[in-house]
This record gives C-alpha cells, sequence and structure tokens, in this order.
C-alpha cells in the first residue's frame, strides 16, 4: 500500500487581507487565498458575475440557426450522451428549447450497441425514429470528434450542432456550428465548462437572439436560471474544475434546490437517495444524486435517467427515479465483484508504473468504476477492459495527476499503429476500442508512455491540507459555513492537520472507527470510515469538519481522512 506525502496549502497574507477586507470570514480568507483566489470578486455566486454567452466561440452562430429553425418549424434531435453530464446537458436543452418554441426530441447512444458519441449508426438511428425526420441534430457532452457521423448526416441531408467540452483532436467535424471552449480558436475564460454548461450557454445565446427578433421582449422568454439544479448536477457529476465560472453554476443549483425549487426528477433522486435537499452540498449531488443517474448508462438505457429529469410529474419522476435507484444497486453488486477480481488478480509487488486488466466475463458499462478503483488503491495510471463486438476490448481508464491519460493513449496509438481503434477523454479519464489481439502490447506500450511522459515509474500521493485550524473555528457553525460553500475538482474541501488525544474508541457496523477526542481543552466527536484497527492514545491526525444532527441538535463532528504513521 502506497505512503502518501502530506504537505500544507500556502496563502499570501496580502490575499487573505485583500479577501478579509471584501467581506469575508477570516477562515474563509485563508482558505480561498490557499486555492488561488486573490480578491474578493472571484468569490462572487450571482449571475451578474457569470461568463458572457458571447465570449463563447460561435455561440451566436448556432444561436441563430437554431433561431431559424424555431421560426420555421423544423423537427429538431439532441443527441445526448449516456453519463450524468449528458442527461443534465440533454434536459437542460429539451426544457430551453421547448419553453423558445421548438419542436424537439432526443435519442441517446446505448454504449453497448452503438457506442460513444454521433455515429453513422446513430444517424441512421434517427432516420429510422417514426414521426418526423430531424432538420437538425444538436450534440450535447458529445460529438467534437464524431466526423464520420457528421459525414453521414450531411449525406442524409440533416445538419449537425455541435456542442461539446471534450479536447479537439487534430480534426474537426463539417458541422454548420461547433460550441467548445476547448477548440483553440475560442477565447472564453473559462475552458472547464462541462456538456450542460455549453448546452445552457447556447440556450443564453438563442434567447438574446429571439429576443432580438422580437419573438420574446427585451428582458422575456423562459427563466433559464430554473434549470440551476440540473447545471449543479451535471457540472459536479463530470468532476470538471470548478473555477470561479462553475463555482457559481454549483452555487445558483445547490441555492435553488436548498429553497425547494428543483426538478421533479431531482426531487426524487435525492428522496430515494436519502439526502436532505434543504441542506444539499456539492457531495451530495456527486456521489449520491450523480450515481443514479449514471448507473442507467452503465447497465441499461440513458433515457431512463433523462426521462426522469425531463418529467414534470412528480409521481412519474419518483416511479423513475425508483428504477434508477434498482439499477444502482444492481451496479454496486457488480462493481464490487469485478474490483474484488481485479485487485486479486494484481501482485503488488510486481507493479509497474501503471495497471491494466481485463476479464473475458466483465461488464464494459462498470469498467471505468473498476479503474477508478486501482488507481486510488495503487495511485497510477489505471486501465480496465472488458470484451465488446467481436474482436475488440472496450478500455476505461482514470489516472493520476502527475499522469495525462489522453497523452498517454495518443503516444500509444502512435507506437502501436491499427492497434486503437478509436480512443478520446481528459487528462484524468479516457476510454477507447482496442483490437484484443493487441492487449498485451498495449499493457507493455501503455506502461512505457506512462513512464515516458511524467517521467516516473513510480508515483507518491499528496495529501493537501490546509494545516492547523485555528481552535476558536472548531465548532459546528464553523463546520455548517464550511459546508455551505462550493467545494470539488480543483477547489478542493478544507482539509486540517492537528494531534489528538484518543479518549474513547469503538467500532461501529464492524467497519467504522468511533472515536472521542480530546485537543487542548476541546473534545470532539470524530468518525473514521472504513477503518476497523484501533489508533494509539496520540494521533497526528488529516481531518474535516462537518455538521452532526442528532436529536434535534447539531454538534461538531470531525471526519478523519488519514493518521500519520510514525
Amino acid at each position: 500500500m502506497v505512503r502518501p506525502v502530506i504537505t500544507e496549502r500556502r496563502a499570501k497574507a496580502q490575499h487573505v487581507q485583500a479577501l478579509i477586507r471584501g467581506g469575508a470570514h477570516p477562515l474563509m480568507a485563508r482558505l480561498w487565498a490557499a486555492r488561488g483566489l486573490t480578491a474578493s470578486s472571484q468569490t462572487q455566486e450571482g449571475w451578474a458575475a457569470l461568463i458572457p454567452p458571447e465570449q463563447l466561440s460561435q455561440a451566436k452562430d448556432a444561436a441563430r440557426i437554431l433561431a431559424d429553425a424555431i421560426e420555421h418549424g423544423r423537427h429538431m434531435l439532441i443527441v445526448a450522451d449516456y453519463d450524468c453530464d449528458g442527461a443534465t446537458a440533454c434536459a437542460v436543452g429539451i426544457r430551453s428549447l421547448r419553453a423558445m418554441g421548438a419542436s424537439v426530441d432526443f435519442l441517446v447512444p446505448n454504449r453497448f450497441e452503438t457506442g460513444y458519441g454521433l455515429s453513422p449508426a446513430v444517424v441512421e438511428l434517427a432516420l429510422q425514429r417514426p414521426g418526423k425526420k430531424p432538420a437538425l441534430l444538436i450534440t450535447v457532452d458529445n460529438g467534437i470528434a464524431s466526423i464520420e457521423g457528421v459525414a453521414a448526416a450531411r449525406a442524409a441531408g440533416i445538419g449537425v450542432i455541435i456542442t461539446d467540452h471534450h479536447l479537439p483532436g487534430d480534426h474537426l467535424p463539417e458541422a454548420l456550428a461547433i460550441v467548445n471552449p476547448n477548440q483553440s480558436s475560442c477565447g472564453f475564460p473559462s475552458k472547464n465548462l462541462a456538456g450542460v454548461g455549453v448546452i445552457f450557454y447556447l440556450m443564453l445565446a438563442l434567447r438574446a437572439e429571439l429576443r432580438l427578433r422580437g419573438r420574446f421582449e427585451p428582458q422575456g422568454g423562459p427563466r433559464l436560471d430554473h434549470l440551476a439544479d440540473l447545471l449543479a448536477l451535471g457540472t459536479v457529476a463530470d468532476v470538471v474544475r470548478l473555477d470561479a465560472n462553475n463555482r457559481l453554476l454549483v452555487a445558483q443549483g445547490l441555492k435553488r434546490i436548498r429553497q425547494g425549487q428543483m426538478q421533479p426528477g431531482i426531487r426524487a433522486l435525492f428522496a430515494i437517495a436519502g439526502r436532505d435537499a434543504f441542506q444539499a452540498n456539492a457531495q451530495d449531488l456527486g456521489f449520491f444524486v450523480g450515481p443514479r443517474i449514471n448507473a442507467a448508462g452503465r447497465l441499461a438505457d440513458m433515457s431512463l435517467g433523462i426521462h426522469c429529469l425531463i418529467s414534470d410529474d412528480e409521481g412519474e419522476a419518483m416511479t423513475l427515479a425508483r428504477q434508477l435507484e434498482d439499477i444502482n444497486i444492481e451496479r454496486r453488486a457488480l462493481e464490487n465483484t469485478m474490483r474484488d477480481q481485479a485487485l486479486a488478480s494484481i501482485k503488488a509487488d510486481a507493479l509497474a508504473a501503471s495497471v491494466c486488466v481485463y476479464r473475458e466475463d466483465w461488464h464494459q458499462g462498470v469498467i471505468g468504476l473498476v479503474a477508478s478503483r486501482l488507481k486510488e488503491t495503487y495511485w497510477r495510471p489505471a486501465m480496465a477492459f472488458a470484451p465488446s463486438d467481436p474482436g475488440e476490448l472496450k478500455g476505461s481508464g482514470r489516472s493520476i495527476p502527475d499522469v495525462h491519460l489522453r497523452d498517454v493513449l495518443d503516444l500509444v496509438s502512435k507506437r502501436l499503429p491499427n492497434a486503437i481503434l478509436k480512443f478520446g477523454g481528459h487528462a484524468m479519464a479516457a476510454g477507447l476500442t482496442l483490437r484484443a489481439d493487441a492487449y498485451p502490447e498495449f499493457v507493455q506500450q501503455f506502461d512505457q508512455a506512462v513512464q515516458t511522459l511524467s517521467g516516473h515509474t513510480h508515483f507518491e500521493p499528496l495529501i493537501q491540507t490546509d494545516g492547523s485550524l485555528e481552535t476558536g473555528y472548531a465548532n459546528a457553525e464553523v463546520a455548517g459555513m464550511l459546508q455551505a460553500q462550493v467545494w470539488g475538482s480543483g477547489f478542493p474541501p478544507p482539509a486540517f492537520r492537528d494531534t489528538f488525544r484518543v479518549i474513547h474508541q469503538r467500532l461501529l457496523k464492524d467497519k467504522h472507527l468511533k472515536l472521542y477526542l480530546e485537543r487542548g481543552t476541546q473534545r470532539f466527536d470524530a468518525i473514521w470510515f472504513n477503518q476497523n484497527k484501533p489508533l494509539p492514545e496520540m494521533i497526528d491526525m488529516v481531518y474535516r469538519l462537518e455538521q452532526n444532527t442528532w436529536n434535534g441538535q447539531i454538534k461538531v463532528q470531525l471526519l478523519i481522512e488519514h493518521v500519520v504513521q510514525a
């Protein structure tokens, strides 16, 4: 098992003071400054601070095409992705376009039949649908690599607008418009928009275009801010970097959820997950609501999740949420089995710079979760494979901050021509289709590419803390303040490091350590999940603050993340 390196984030005093002068709580000022914020303007969560839509390349062009289609009654079809970001993006598109008078429906590819994105097979499905032939396809959270699919649509007389956030390749599809902040020609300040964020921006641009055409009053049209709960869910679930613009979107969504103003589907998912929507935070979206949507795309059909998110009927939404819960239970059981099989197949003392695993009986919808578990366990890039089409394997990978996974796959594709049939993704997550007979060579070349690009043969996990917590801030009120903030990818939740005396400890359910700790004159309840070994009397630990409500009383609880070994 790897032993982490523990470091402390440092905040520049002038930035802390600037944030305090801007009205920040002293602790928040220290935490924000340690995460790179330098002024109160970077902490604004009101809509007025949103980056304007006109800064997103080709958003205006795409809006004009959509406005023309609406005016002429042309039918549109949204082509979604089969993860939570894709589902929420589709829901934002459907709800917005219908509110603006569009004739629109959606189609979501089945990962087991047509694969990812707008492929020629998906175009063929669009043509076979009953009813109107679509005049326009709109991709959400996919499409930037769909060169063949866009060509097939054009050959069929269908226009395509691409909205995506994935990194472009060397060649782009010949679409009518491509809205993607990661295009080299796009000067949009936030390159971290999720797919749901991109389509939301396009809908803002479309509403502005329809206002110019007189369809709406100058400030009229549908209230797109009412979709902020969907924006928050997709942004958090896709684990994109929470820069200032994304934090604003998530904060606005959480605000609506806490006020009870959310889509019926999200309300139902909170209830099914046993989470209190009135106390919602980003962790609820990422660890409880998002996985229940994702489960549909992993094991079944993501259209179930999309229907849940676009339904306006509370009863129907709850029925769909229950179905998603059943699928999620099945997903958890399958994931646990595959994870145990993967761990059993690995010889820890023979690990290279990376981990690759494959079994003929694995489910390709869950391999990404297996890769994530392996990455966390061994702290190195991990790939998991399962059979797909005859002679092919589907692979899904997760990486660590030291290794850009998509770049690794790009290098392997050059060193093993024709072995990788297609690939794509981000720095931290990527997927590919591999010739089955090339798997042994891939394992070797993947490991060599990891070493080439990183310069390392092994990696050490890093735990960053915010140092010691001032004793005056170790209370339930401050815990509530911290829980109300937006934390996540690229903007991690606060973790503190201090020394405590263990007064009492016991096991909960034979797997969690429940403790009573002392620091100076203060005493705290604490818990360490999935830890069943007793601790010594004095411990140096990394922990987070949280509020714990019991019998109507709100107290502070310490959530232990790591105990430093002597």
